[in-house]
């Protein structure tokens, strides 16, 4: 039987987000649903994204989790702007 989720175990993981140099995420959002933890927000890449959601699993197994991360659309601009 997998732990409760709680408000101590989605602090942990809000600290290693933000703590742990190989995420050190501030803009992924936490919700519990029942026994589920969704991570929220943006980033700037697939990996990591995938990162991110590989280092929650491996330091909480307990946990299920949803990555529900979306990611930031960043190209540089395809022609020149011309300002007045």
């Amino acid at each position: 039987m997998a732990p409760q989720l709680d408000e101590y175990v989605e602090a942990e993981i809000q600290r290693l987000l933000t703590e742990n140099g190989a995420t050190a995420e501030q803009g992924i959002t936490l919700h519990r649903r029942e026994h589920l933890l969704v991570l929220g927000g943006e980033v700037e890449s697939a990996q990591r994204r995938d990162e991110i959601c590989r280092q929650i699993t491996a330091n909480f197994p307990d946990v299920e989790i949803a990555c529900d991360i979306g990611i930031v659309r960043a190209a540089a601009p395809s022609e020149v702007e011309e300002i007045s």
